[in-house]
């Protein structure tokens, strides 16, 4: 009894002891809410310290300056780019965000939105990225920013600054106000005369030109390639000119160390304007004229979109999207490369443009946009000699 009794009271004590499974929760388990905590501290003080180091960037560097009354956001551009040509200074451009009272939502993207701003009584438009999409915003700044960019058929930059309160940050592009909104929008509503379609045409291949050739010199620009073109990205300016908008994918090339800048950005443009080289893959990526013609490519489906709005004697096309009756809404990658690159087709050119000579010649354009084989597209500085041609020949105004 005596040895029973003491195994049992053996095999009680024995069984008090924690297995190892409870030990190693019982160890590991504060260690890893020591850790989890570490973090969210550590979390907590990189915040602060972004948000110090950034009040001291506004309070000691930055601080918005006063600008004088009574001047135009015009008037200081003219001022302080006839020099550079790269903009506003960094901090008229802080000070003028600092001013600025957002109106209405205009247009929403993948990137964030578009406000209509107000800044001493002249409307501006305030694209606001979220902080997730810091590489757009900043890329599109830099590419603003590039030297003797400025252009009348280039959206006109005005200002970049980034708000930050401690707990979210909002990155703005502060950019000239167009009340027509994009071609894609001006288009689905209103037809436009053979006049107006050259004047669209010529203004886009003008801005395009400008953007795709190098200048040389201290005060020069490199080469420069949208990778984005389409109707979404073009805005409609009270004369009927266009202004190419939305840098963000844009590549330079620099010619001294021939080697093309291309931004750390997973997005590619839009897929229903991808040039068959893009949908297939076979483009060189490090051969600069690869994307110039991957823009004029997609360039000719921006005229398509403008000439089957045209009305001649009456008579035009609904709006339609390019390839509207070959891919659904929101095509993918494979549906695209199936009709561009497979069956090599493209959008369909209405009997009726043969009968007008604007619309034919920008038949034969268009035409020359979309070789499958990218080396004998046109260049935008031709397409927008032939367009000026073609306005002199009518007697049109361009």
């Amino acid at each position: 009894l005596t040895v029973r009794g003491t195994m049992a009271g053996d095999t009680a004590v024995g069984s008090s002891w924690p297995s190892t499974h409870e030990l190693a929760f019982a160890i590991g388990g504060p260690i890893c809410l020591v850790c989890v905590v570490l973090m969210v501290v550590y979390q907590l003080w990189q915040q602060r310290r972004r948000h110090f180091r950034y009040e001291m960037e506004t309070s000691l560097e930055s601080e918005p300056i006063l600008l004088p009354p009574g001047q135009t956001i015009k008037d200081m551009i003219e001022m302080t780019t006839s020099g550079s040509g790269s903009g506003l200074p960094l901090l008229v451009q802080r000070s003028i965000a600092r001013q600025i009272q957002l109106v209405e939502v205009i247009g929403k993207g993948r990137y964030g939105e578009v406000w209509r701003g107000r800044w001493r009584g002249e409307s501006v438009a305030v694209k606001i990225f979220s902080s997730r999409d810091e590489r757009s915003w900043f890329r599109e700044v830099e590419i603003y920013q590039t030297v003797m960019l400025r252009h009348d058929n280039i959206l006109g930059f005005i200002a970049a600054d980034n708000k930050d309160n401690g707990t979210w940050t909002q990155l703005w592009l502060i950019t000239d106000y167009h009340e027509n909104g994009s071609l894609f929008d001006y288009l689905m509503r209103i037809p436009v005369d053979t006049a107006t379609m050259c004047k669209m045409a010529y203004s886009i291949a003008n801005g395009l030109a400008h953007l795709h050739m190098e200048i040389l010199g201290t005060q020069g620009k490199p080469a420069i390639a949208h990778r984005d073109i389409k109707s979404k990205n073009i805005l409609v300016k009270s004369s009927g000119a266009c202004a190419i908008a939305d840098l963000g994918l844009a590549v330079r090339y620099d010619s001294a160390t021939n080697s093309v800048d291309i931004p750390p950005n997973p997005r590619v443009g839009t897929k229903r304007y991808l040039a068959p080289e893009v949908l297939d893959e076979s483009i060189n990526m490090n051969h600069f004229d690869s994307f110039k013609r991957a823009d004029i490519y997609a360039l000719g489906l921006v005229l398509w979109e403008i000439a089957r709005r045209c009305n001649i004697g009456g008579i035009y096309e609904d709006y339609q999207l390019p390839y509207y009756d070959l891919v659904p809404a929101d095509p993918t990658i494979e549906e695209m490369r199936k009709v561009v690159c497979t069956d090599r087709q493209r959008p369909a050119l209405p009997n009726r443009w043969q009968s007008c000579e604007a619309l034919r010649v920008m038949s034969k354009i268009m035409k020359e946009c979309w070789y499958h084989n990218s080396a004998a597209r046109l260049t935008a500085l031709r397409i927008k000699k032939t367009i000026a041609n073609l306005g002199a020949q009518e007697d049109l105004k361009i």
